[in-house]
């Protein structure tokens, strides 16, 4: 999940350049790739010359329009903002005026509206540097999936060294992140995942992992400090009783029932005992992508990138993650040449 971003400014009589868009919800078939103006940056915009842009699952929920309650955002009947796309990746061509930490010719990655674009229009203060050592295929994967899973563990689940830490969902975006900050952090590592990704799981430093197929970790009489559902199908109940005294659940994706359940009862649960439930929502700062860049390029975290595809494969990119076994990220590419380091 990841907050509101603010839609790009256009001016008559620009140049046109292609991007993809939406007039209506459905399937990922409405998605088409046009040519529209090139967005004009603001006082406190930052122009984008994009490299590469990642997919999340917020792409395919505004395609849907679902659920229902997103439509009171984006628009009931129809989208408002026809651009797609939020993580970005891609070379400043112009800053506005007030803009002061960016000149044109920085490589930069963060977020913004209407990634999956030629160009974008990003807020200053929703951007950082991109490291020399990183591509701009992996940068674009960081912004939304890594804040996410920084975010749940540090902030919601105050995680500290030495504890025992579950991510339920280890291969998808956000969780392939999550084992890895967690490691990072200090903190020993239970990947849960399918029986596909075990291997994969344990390369990225988780010390135990479950096959979710063969075992259901919330019942195996293990009890974790914190446990982040990255992909949650469990009740609330059911991690509730996987937490070690003072344990914390922090649920930042899956399905729809655990969402009600922590966003509705995890106030209640909380003040009811020493166990914390509680859900995230990215909140994108130069401060966090800044530590994120540091961490890509000390090689203490590394994207997993599953596919790339060309801007013309919007519609397949989205498709794709929509089906729900992507490993790791999927990222749009929009210059093979230049999208790396």
């Amino acid at each position: 999940m990841v907050g509101h971003v603010r839609a790009p400014r256009f001016e008559p009589g620009c140049r046109r350049v292609k991007a993809a868009v939406y007039g209506r919800y459905g399937p990922p078939d409405v998605i088409e790739i046009r040519d529209v103006e090139k967005p004009v940056p603001g006082d406190d915009d930052v122009l984008v010359a994009v490299r590469a842009a990642s997919v999340n699952t917020l792409d395919w929920r505004m395609t849907r329009g679902t659920p229902r309650f997103l439509r009171l955002m984006i628009g009931w009947r129809r989208p408002k903002d026809t651009r797609l796309g939020r993580d970005v990746a891609g070379r400043v061509e112009s800053v506005g005026r007030n803009v002061t930490r960016f000149k044109p010719g920085d490589d930069v990655f963060g977020v913004c509206a209407g990634a999956f674009a030629e160009y974008a229009c990003a807020r200053e203060g929703k951007l950082a540097i991109k490291p020399a050592g990183v591509s701009f295929e992996a940068a674009a994967a960081l912004p939304v999936a890594a804040s996410t899973a920084l975010q749940g563990l540090r902030d919601r689940g105050r995680i500290r060294e030495g504890d025992s830490v579950a991510v339920e969902g280890a291969s998808g975006g956000v969780g392939t992140f999550a084992v890895q900050l967690a490691r990072a952090l200090g903190a020993e590592v239970t990947a849960v995942c399918s029986p596909g990704n075990v291997e994969a799981a344990a390369s990225m430093g988780a010390a135990r992992v479950v096959d979710y197929t063969q075992e259901d970790f919330t019942r195996g009489g293990r009890r974790y400090d914190l446990i982040l559902g990255a992909n949650a199908h469990h009740s609330i109940f059911d991690y509730r009783r996987a937490l070690s005294e003072n344990g914390r659940f922090v649920l930042c994706g899956g399905g729809g029932i655990p969402m009600t359940q922590a966003v509705i009862l995890g106030p209640l649960l909380s003040r009811m005992g020493s166990r914390k439930v509680s859900a995230v929502m990215a909140k994108i700062d130069e401060k966090d992508l800044a530590f994120l860049a540091q961490l890509a390029a000390e090689g203490k975290v590394v994207p997993v990138i599953e596919r790339t595809y060309p801007l013309s494969g919007v519609p397949d990119a989205v498709r794709h993650l929509e089906q729900g076994h992507a490993r790791g990220k999927v990222v749009i590419v929009l210059d093979g040449d230049a999208a790396h380091a």
